[in-house]
C-alpha cells in the first residue's frame, strides 16, 4: 500500500524594507502590508489541505507568514532553527544601486570563491541542516502534509540538492518568488516529485526585495 507524505518549504511574503538592505538573520524586518496580504492568500491556498504539522524559522518575518495558515487549519506553529536564513557577510548593506557592496573594493575578497560561498553559509551546510528538518517533519506528518516556513536560499538550494543540480548558481534565476510554496512529495518514504506554485503571485511586485 502506497503511502504518500507532501512537504511543503512556503517562503516568507514580502519584508518592509525601506532601505533596500540585506537584512538576512538581523531583527526588526516584519512583514509589509503587502506581505501580510501574501501570508493570508498563503493560508487561504493551504487552508483546505491535509496539513497536521507548522514549522517556522525563528525569523519574525516567518513566523508572521506562518500566522495565517496556522490560524486556518487550526495549528500551532513550531519554531525549528534549522530552517533560518543562511547566515552573510553582508547583513545590513545595500547589495544593489551605485552604492552596493559590488561596486567597493574593500568586499571584493568575499567573492573569492562562489561555489562554497565564500560570504557566507555554505550551500552544503544549508541543505543539510533543511534535509534534517524535512526528514524530521516527513516521520511526524507521515501520510499527510507538513508546512515549513523559511527563506529563499535555503529553499533554493534543497530543491537543488533533492533534483541532483549543483548548489552553485546565479541569484537571480532562484525559482522562490515571495509567499511561494515548493513542494516536496514522499512515497513511503521515497522523494517521487518536487512542485512548484504562487499562492500570492497576484501581488508580486517584479524582482524580490534584497534579503529574503
Amino acid at each position: 500500500m502506497t503511502e504518500s507524505t507532501i512537504v511543503h518549504l512556503l517562503r516568507h511574503g514580502e519584508v518592509h524594507n525601506p532601505a533596500g538592505v540585506l537584512y538576512g538573520r538581523l531583527p526588526g524586518y516584519p512583514l509589509s502590508a503587502n506581505g501580510r496580504q501574501m501570508a493570508e492568500l498563503v493560508a487561504k491556498a493551504v487552508g483546505g489541505r491535509d496539513i497536521v504539522e507548522i514549522r517556522s524559522s525563528p525569523m519574525e518575518r516567518a513566523q508572521e507568514t506562518a500566522a495565517p495558515s496556522a490560524e486556518a487549519l487550526d495549528l500551532t506553529v513550531k519554531i525549528d532553527d534549522r530552517l533560518i536564513e543562511a547566515s552573510n557577510v553582508f547583513e545590513g548593506m545595500r547589495v544593489a544601486g551605485g552604492d552596493g557592496v559590488f561596486r567597493d573594493p574593500r568586499y571584493y575578497r568575499h567573492f573569492r570563491n562562489p561555489f562554497k560561498p565564500s560570504w557566507g553559509e555554505p550551500y552544503g551546510e544549508v541543505v543539510a541542516r533543511m534535509k534534517a528538518v524535512i526528514d524530521d517533519v516527513r516521520e511526524q506528518a507521515r501520510g499527510h502534509e507538513a508546512l515549513l516556513v523559511s527563506h529563499q536560499l535555503p529553499i533554493w538550494v534543497t530543491r537543488l540538492a533533492a533534483e541532483g543540480r549543483r548548489l552553485w548558481h546565479d541569484p537571480r534565476r532562484r525559482q522562490c518568488a515571495l509567499a511561494s510554496l515548493t513542494s516536496f512529495t514522499f512515497e513511503n518514504g521515497r522523494l517521487i516529485s518536487v512542485g512548484y506554485s504562487e499562492p500570492a503571485g497576484s501581488l508580486l511586485k517584479g524582482n524580490p526585495v534584497p534579503g529574503a
